[in-house]
């Protein structure tokens, strides 16, 4: 009777470092090598990384990243209008004209950047979402 052997290969998992994990999420870049895409549209998540094969989908940033868009994107556009009317003071109407379209411009340029490091940051802390998936 033959003896089968099992192999007892022990793979040692990198570290997860946090700081590259949100730059490359910010540059919306897979936060383990940093070569594939996150998204494949404006904030669609990749099922898994390109390159490495990191399965992207079991980060689930949900409604993280809107939250932290406005919040910050509230804060920039606040303190220049501030500025902007402290130092110059001009008419409403200009406020109203630069204003307006420099927060949807901010907002939607920072939305999948902030989504990224989300999902870095979750891949670094090894946070996974559950996907409609609950154990009892």
């Amino acid at each position: 009777m033959p003896v089968q052997l099992q192999s007892s290969v022990v793979t040692a998992e990198l570290p997860r470092l946090l700081w590259p994990a949100l730059s490359r999420g910010f540059r919306r870049l897979c936060p383990q090598c940093g070569l594939g895409r996150i998204f494949s549209g404006f904030t669609k998540v990749n099922r898994t990384c390109a390159h490495c094969g990191l399965e992207l989908h079991l980060q689930r940033a949900d409604d993280a990243p809107p939250y932290f868009t406005i919040l910050i994107t509230g804060h920039l556009i606040v303190a220049s209008m501030l500025l902007t009317e402290q130092f110059f003071s001009p008419p409403e109407w200009v406020q109203m004209s630069l204003w307006v379209p420099m927060t949807i411009l901010v907002a939607l340029w920072l939305l999948p950047r902030v989504k990224g490091a989300l999902i870095g940051f979750q891949w670094a802390r090894s946070m996974h979402g559950f996907g409609g998936h609950f154990d009892e």
